[in-house]
């Protein structure tokens, strides 16, 4: 009999003996815990970095989707914001962030007995733009998810079927990816852009990105809530000017994940 792509992923976890997973609190990350504490129980390890550049809700996400998942759970602080070279935001901060990330992760998983790193990739992101992964690459980090060959669909299926609450969880990257290439990162600057997205979600807005380009703000919503954003204008233009911004632009091409890439040039 045909495995299924869950018992695939669980054989993948068992063969590595134990591991450490990198635990952001989203879809992918949360599935994998799952399947790692159930393929390796206390051999397993979810481990959650905090930074200026994560949202606190997410890191507070994480925590619980470990509690409900059983997973034994760590939050550790990262300090991607002392190295000059993320802080300059080049198209490859991503880079930078990760190489903080899984190397801070991989000094745990050394001292403390675990054979390897775990990140949440899946298949579909190696057709997408991701220096971070990189980053991975040197570390040995492993990618089970890729390895048991599963898409970005089928984990949303999985994590429904198991019961997951993230299973239909917007992504949600960095605050750093909403600052326009080269334009200096600042911890203010992030911190603004946290409460501008915490206040359109309070307006209803489940799907939201602030994009910081020095005076503007550019929001983006998905195509099908234009109307009601524009229906508050006012008051969202109020709140965000009062943030820092001079000028708050809508996108109306709508919500598309990493649309900052698209001054990136084509290669």
């Amino acid at each position: 009999m045909a495995q299924t792509s869950y018992e695939r992923l669980i054989a993948v976890l068992r063969g590595y003996g134990s591991g450490l997973v990198a635990l952001s609190g989203g879809a992918d990350s949360t599935l994998l815990a799952r399947a790692a504490q159930e393929a390796l129980g206390a051999r397993a390890l979810a481990v959650t970095g905090a930074s200026a550049s994560i949202p606190s809700r997410e890191v507070e996400a994480a925590r619980g989707v470990a509690a409900a998942i059983g997973i034994a759970h760590r939050v550790i602080d990262t300090h991607e914001m002392e190295d000059p070279s993320y802080r300059a935001n080049p198209s490859n901060r991503c880079y930078f962030c990760k190489k903080e990330l899984f190397g801070r992760l991989t000094e745990l998983a050394r001292a403390e007995g675990y054979a390897v790193v775990f990140s949440g990739d899946n298949v579909d992101d190696l057709a997408d733009y991701r220096p971070g992964r990189q980053a991975a690459l040197e570390q040995r980090v492993a990618f089970p998810l890729q390895e048991a060959g599963l898409t970005k669909p089928e984990i949303r299926a999985l994590s429904r079927e198991l019961g997951l609450p993230t299973w239909d969880k917007p992504a949600s990257p960095c605050l750093s990816s909403r600052v326009a290439y080269g334009e200096r990162i600042e911890p203010e600057w992030l911190a603004r852009i946290d409460e501008a997205e915490v206040f359109l979600r309070e307006l209803g807005f489940t799907t939201v990105r602030v994009r910081h380009h020095r005076d503007v703000a550019r929001l983006e919503v998905p195509a099908a809530e234009l109307a009601k954003l524009l229906e508050v204008r006012e008051l969202v233009t109020a709140r965000l000017r009062a943030l820092g911004w001079a000028f708050v632009a809508v996108d109306l091409s709508g919500f598309r994940s990493g649309s900052l890439n698209r001054v990136l040039p084509v290669v």
